[in-house]
């Protein structure tokens, strides 16, 4: 196993994280307390000790058993859990990120743990009610209460996680250390905005779903796959784009002697020295090969195989920073002469510009 440190902070974590969502089968996919706990010492036993969970999980299930195998060893380990969701319908205050829902998921969590304290608090989701300052100012009081080490953010805007981070910043609060986005070889979105903006703010990159929804874990593609499940990949479930990406990944895995998903977590591993991938598996086998992605180097070639069937348009404004034209217009010919280690966007290539320029306005190359 390697490490990485969780953003600004001195946390070491390992590079990938076990996500405990298949603690339990109260929603009727997941794993018995006895499967849950035979890939928690498989996972552990590779020298992973970075967990993830959320107060509904499996209904609270999934906490209870990841606190119970925790607790044995506490100290080894760092587990982090969530607050935002829904806890009862019926109440108004019982779900979003105000500090009264904040304090009840928290103790909630905490009772269902057998904790005293966890080390990393997700904001689950952004609710777009309660004002900044108040989430801000809620999760320091947690941490200055010694319930929390850490803080961190998922499911957000960037605009929202910047905004926050420099209000914390500004009054001395407690920041976040990480952002958890979907991120996957097939849902490169975040590369536009939540990538640069971590590389800025040093914030960690925990990737949920990294295999999207399996995917890419070749189950769906290859041959042999099971008839039902290959079916899905045609029913709509999943677009012409999703399959084309996950028989790309396929043949690289063929070519390399490792499985799809080992393959699709490298990528991620390698694109990104930031990137935590959150894998969850049901069985100790499918752990055990997910944990082969660590070990996994991609060679170039493959690495630029999956760059090219994966890549997104870059969208305004990015396609205009990396224009020939607009370089000229906003650095003359310095550009090039420049020796300097902040981020300039598109210095070493050039974004496909848009199919056309209705305005006039020159992004086409020359």
């Amino acid at each position: 196993m390697r490490y990485k440190l969780l953003g600004p902070t001195g946390l070491k974590v390992s590079s990938l994280c076990l996500g405990a969502m298949t603690f339990g089968e109260e929603w009727g996919w997941g794993s018995s307390k006895r499967e849950s706990r035979r890939v928690f010492d498989r996972f552990s036993e590779a020298g992973g000790n970075f967990f993830d969970t959320a107060g509904n999980y499996t209904n609270g299930t999934s906490e209870r058993y990841l606190g119970e195998f925790v607790r044995e060893d506490r100290d080894r380990y760092v587990v982090a859990t969530k607050f935002s969701a829904s806890t009862d319908p019926s109440n108004p205050n019982a779900a979003g990120n105000a500090r009264k829902n904040l304090r009840a998921s928290l103790d909630a969590s905490l009772e269902r743990l057998g904790f005293d304290y966890v080390d990393l608090l997700w904001l689950h989701v952004w609710d777009f009610l309660t004002p900044a300052e108040e989430v801000m100012r809620a999760l320091d009081d947690v941490v200055k209460a010694g319930k929390v080490l850490y803080v961190g953010i998922s499911n957000a805007p960037a605009w929202v996680i910047s905004r926050c981070q420099m209000l914390a910043e500004l009054r001395g609060w407690s920041q976040f250390a990480g952002m958890q986005i979907l991120y996957s070889l097939s849902q490169r979105d975040v590369e536009r905005e939540f990538l640069p903006m971590a590389n800025e703010l040093d914030l960690a990159v925990c990737c949920w779903s990294p295999l999207d929804q399996g995917v890419l874990t070749g189950k769906y593609t290859r041959e042999g796959a099971d008839s039902g499940l290959r079916e899905r990949i045609h029913d709509g479930k999943f677009n012409a784009k999703q399959k084309e990406i996950a028989v790309a990944v396929d043949h690289v895995a063929d070519a390399c002697g490792a499985s799809s998903a080992q393959v699709a977590l490298a990528w991620l591993l390698q694109r990104s020295e930031r990137a935590i991938p959150i894998v969850g598996a049901r069985t100790p086998d499918q752990i055990r090969d997910n944990l082969g992605a660590v070990e996994l180097q991609l060679s170039d070639e493959h690495f630029s195989a999956l760059e090219q069937v994966s890549r997104r348009p870059v969208g305004w404004p990015h396609y205009f920073f990396g224009s020939r034209s607009q370089r000229g217009f906003t650095y003359g010919e310095v550009l090039d002469s420049l020796d300097t280690r902040r981020a300039i966007p598109f210095r070493d290539e050039h974004p496909s510009p848009p199919d056309h320029d209705p305005f006039g306005l020159g992004w086409e190359e020359e």
